[in-house]
């Protein structure tokens, strides 16, 4: 029998259980610049290079031009992040500081779905993966970021030689057949 578990960690703690066998197999993600720890013991394997792009609300009166002026435009405007502690909060208030300014972060949550949800309501301006349009195409303006510090990784990590166990193949197998539905709803804008 197999079970699963969704849980959210700081940067490291997936890769604590899955080395001491609390978990069997561990969906993860690194930001640009933010690589993780590479401890010996575990097998990675990537499911995909996500793109990550900057959602604006209508009713900010960002009219910036290029990946870097979007960002910096909505400097006085309420930001939605990742809670403090998560990799993804950490890329996206470096991205910030990068652009020139300190985001005002008025609402933390590991919820990507309300993020668009903020956003179309003008609430906050957002950072949001491309396989979220997947399951929810996005009602808002999106803006790229700039190069070298917009694409995500995703990928599955398993204790070192658990790689081919039945179950774990069973698993990467159906995740990536969910990334490549998701990938093609995301080009053609499609939810299901």
């Amino acid at each position: 029998m197999c079970g699963c578990t969704s849980r959210t960690w700081s940067r490291r703690g997936p890769f604590r259980r899955c080395g001491h066998a609390t978990s069997d197999l561990v969906l993860a993600e690194e930001y640009p610049g933010n690589p993780g720890p590479r401890p010996a013991g575990l097998e990675q394997q990537d499911l995909l290079e996500d793109p990550l792009r900057l959602a604006v609300p209508e009713a900010s009166g960002s009219r910036g031009r290029g990946p870097t002026a979007a960002p910096r435009a909505l400097a006085g405007h309420p930001w939605v992040m990742e809670p403090e502690g998560t990799a993804a909060r950490h890329w996206a208030v470096a991205v910030c500081r990068d652009a020139g300014f300190e985001p005002d972060v008025r609402f933390g949550t590991t919820d990507l779905l309300l993020h668009p949800r903020l956003v179309e309501q003008g609430h906050a301006a957002a950072f949001l993966p491309d396989l979220l349009r997947s399951a929810q195409p996005a009602a808002v303006p999106l803006r790229p970021l700039p190069r070298g510090r917009n694409t995500r990784r995703v990928f599955t990590v398993v204790r070192r030689g658990r790689g081919s166990h039945p179950a774990v193949v069973a698993c990467r197998d159906a995740l990536l057949r969910a990334v490549d539905r998701g990938a093609g709803r995301a080009r053609d804008g499609t939810a299901r």
